[in-house]
């Protein structure tokens, strides 16, 4: 709901009725994850996309008549389906889409839930999308760290749904929850979907250089917050790296414990050490390398490398720690530009974080997406 939220909030706040739809659950070779949506609103005009192209133009007309009625649908397309080929879903996958009316009366803690996204305050949607009780569809929880608003129906399942919800939300994770009638632990009769709202994770960039400017950018179009680092003001300016949310000008090394010591990096953080210089690098890398992030990188030829490991290694660090390294970054593109080599630093990234292997789609038998 992220990529419609500012639609959606606009339309809300001016009274109006939307039609949303919400990918719950996919299957196989789906080509949106779950929490991908898409607004249709009473004037026709839509935004946003549950599947790339393959099924809008179904689920615009789903949306349309549940403004009509008011009654939800939790709507399954797939392959399976006899008029797969007629809705355009022929990828292989399949794709649970909820769609819901969304106005003031039916949906009043969104201008709480959008305040908390643009403050960056972790914040999860958790809406009953299937029930045996149909006056139970619908029913929401928001749910923050410290607070809940809202009820699904019941004391028993607004507990079990909180305590799983802040789990997910804890990890950053959006997904289906299954509970039985009453949020039961065991059992069947009610899937829950939990759309998770947290801050975007953080590009942690140490080196003000060209390649630094082309990282910038890419991490901002993958959705990143980025900051480049360096302790050279003559280097480190805004002008230089307009794309970039923060440029900071500090010792790298003293940057990011201060960062670290203020919980202001965490297990999606992805850090790239553009500097290969050791004055800088090492002593970067001797911390990030000690943290649990997602991704370190050091650039660099592989004379610097080992000569980098050898004084990591003196510095004390493990053989362990020293395997989470990605040196020399990125993968085996060709790349030669800043533009081209930022390219390879983030399908590295990408490939380390869903296990794929870097290689070509056309050399791999078995699904695309796994």
């Amino acid at each position: 709901m992220r990529d419609v939220l500012d639609e959606l909030y606009r339309r809300w706040s001016a009274g109006e009725s939307v039609g949303l739809g919400t990918v719950v659950s996919t299957f196989r070779s789906a080509p949106r994850p779950a929490g991908a949506a898409m607004l249709v609103g009473t004037d026709g005009a839509a935004s946003g996309s549950v599947s790339g192209g393959c099924v809008e133009g179904a689920v615009y007309e789903l949306a349309n008549e549940v403004l009509d009625d008011g009654r939800p649908v939790l709507q399954r397309y797939g392959v399976s389906d006899d008029d797969a080929f007629a809705v355009g879903l022929t990828c292989g996958g399949i794709l649970d889409v909820y769609v819901e009316k969304i106005d003031r009366d039916g949906f009043p803690e969104l201008e709480r839930v959008v305040e908390s996204v643009r403050t960056e305050e972790p914040v999860a949607v958790a809406t009953v999308v299937k029930h045996d009780n149909p006056e139970w569809l619908g029913r929401r929880l928001v749910v923050w760290p410290d607070r809940v608003a809202g009820s699904v129906g019941s004391e028993r399942a607004d507990a079990a749904i909180t305590d799983d919800v802040r789990g997910m939300l804890n990890s950053g994770r959006t997904g289906s929850l299954q509970y039985g009638p009453d949020g039961q632990r065991r059992g069947e009769g009610m899937s829950v979907f939990v759309n998770s709202f947290e801050p975007p994770p953080r590009m942690l960039v140490f080196g003000a250089i060209d390649f630094a400017s082309a990282m910038a950018r890419l991490g901002s179009f993958l959705g990143y917050r980025v900051t480049v680092c360096d302790a050279r003001p003559i280097f480190a300016t805004q002008t230089r790296f307009p794309d970039a949310d923060e440029v900071i000008v500090d010792w790298p090394h003293r940057y990011l414990r201060k960062e670290s010591e203020a919980g202001r990096v965490d297990n999606r953080t992805v850090v790239a050490v553009l500097t290969h210089d050791p004055k800088f690098d090492v002593p970067v890398l001797e911390i990030a390398l000690r943290l649990d992030l997602a991704y370190v990188g050091a650039m660099g030829s592989r004379r610097t490398h080992d000569d980098r490991l050898k004084r990591l290694r003196e510095a004390g660090l493990t053989e362990e720690e020293l395997e989470r390294l990605a040196s020399p970054i990125g993968l085996d593109l060709g790349a030669r530009t800043p533009e081209e080599t930022a390219v390879s630093i983030a399908a590295e990234m990408i490939a380390l974080q869903w296990g794929g292997q870097g290689r070509r789609l056309a050399d791999v038998s078995g699904p695309i997406h796994s």
